[in-house]
Parts: structure tokens; C-alpha cells; sequence
């Protein structure tokens, strides 16, 4: 039982921690900053009944396994490799948001309005959907950051699967918004996430 409060698990749950507290409360922060406080609610700290049973079981998994098996936390190069991933995605998803500005919602745009434009440059010159793959990178790496063998698969396969649902449904929009411009862009640029609407025609998830 000791082994909860060894210096492993102290650090390796201290930078969780940080990076969930930063990860919400900068997603809010720059929701508020963007649109304004009246036009942001606290769904945009994108925490839901889903994350938050993911999260409980990935501290479970820790807890189990750093008391059962704390060799298995010890893998340095492991764990620095996730915090580096956490670190990468953040950076990814933030300069997404700061980039497309008032173009950026959390909430898929059904309905197009005047302040919506396609943006194409700075980061999303390399990659169509960063925010996306910003949070992939970020997710997966929090639990490759713990040593969770389960969660980090777990992670990839939840995560993986909920954008492969919502990219192609917010194409359809994007499509039915700009038009060719968009179909133009897509051609050229990679979604960010492996495998779904890499680019279209590819033989990637659609």
C-alpha cells in the first residue's frame, strides 16, 4: 500500500492532475476570451459523464497496479514518452483554437453564419481537423504518462472511435458551407486523425 506514496506514483500522478486542471480550465478560458463570457457555457470544459467514468477507471487501473505490480510504473522512458505526447497535443489543440478564433466552437456548426470562415492557414495548412488530433495525442498520452496498459488502449480505441463518427458528420457541413473550396482544401490536407477521411478517396474510415 506504501507504494501510492512513493515518489513514482507522486510525480506520475501530480502531472496528471496538472494536465487535466490546465487542459479544462485553458479550453474555458479561451472559450470566454474568443466568443465572450455570455455566449459560453460549462460545456466548454468538455467534461461529461463519459470522460469522468474513463478518468475513475484510469485512476482505478493506476492505483491497482502501482499497489499489485509497481515495476510495471517504473518505465521512465514510458512515461516521459506520454508526458511528451500530453505536452504536443496541448500545444496542437491550443494553437488550433487560437488560430481559427471565432471559427472554432465546441459544438459542431449545423447552420452557417457570417463569422464562420474555412481556415486554411497557419496550422490548418498542415492539418484539417488539430483540435481533434491535439486531444487524441493528449488523451492517449495522459494514460501512456501513468504506464496504464488497459487505459491506454482503452483511450486510443474510445477516442479514436468517437472522431471517427463526428469528422465525417462535420465534413458534411463543412461541405455543404464552402463547397469546393472545402472539397479543394480536404484533397490537400490530411484530417490529423490516422485513418478517418485521411483525405477523401483514400481508403481511410469514412
Amino acid at each position: 500500500m506504501t507504494e501510492i506514496l512513493s515518489y513514482t506514483a507522486w510525480r506520475q500522478l501530480s502531472q496528471m492532475f496538472l494536465a487535466i486542471i490546465f487542459f479544462h480550465s485553458s479550453e474555458y478560458f479561451l472559450a470566454v476570451v474568443i466568443h465572450g463570457r455570455s455566449s459560453v457555457t460549462l460545456k466548454s470544459l468538455l467534461i461529461s459523464k463519459h470522460y469522468l467514468l474513463a478518468m475513475i477507471f484510469s485512476f482505478l487501473e493506476y492505483y491497482i497496479e502501482v499497489v499489485l505490480f509497481p515495476e510495471l510504473k517504473e518505465h521512465w522512458v514510458i512515461s516521459d514518452t506520454g508526458l511528451a505526447l500530453v505536452v504536443i497535443g496541448e500545444i496542437i489543440r491550443k494553437v488550433a483554437i487560437i488560430t481559427a478564433g471565432r471559427s472554432f466552437t465546441h459544438l459542431i456548426r449545423v447552420y452557417h453564419d457570417e463569422r464562420h470562415q474555412l481556415i486554411t492557414h497557419g496550422i490548418y495548412g498542415f492539418i484539417r481537423h488539430p483540435g481533434y488530433c491535439g486531444f487524441l495525442l493528449w488523451s492517449v498520452g495522459t494514460q501512456i504518462m501513468l504506464c496504464n496498459p488497459i487505459s491506454t488502449i482503452g483511450f486510443a480505441v474510445v477516442v479514436w472511435n468517437f472522431f471517427a463518427k463526428r469528422i465525417p458528420y462535420e465534413e458534411f457541413f463543412l461541405r455543404q458551407f464552402f463547397g469546393p473550396q472545402y472539397e479543394e482544401y480536404a484533397q490537400k490536407v490530411v484530417s490529423g486523425v490516422p485513418f478517418v477521411n485521411w483525405r477523401p478517396g483514400s481508403n481511410s474510415v469514412r
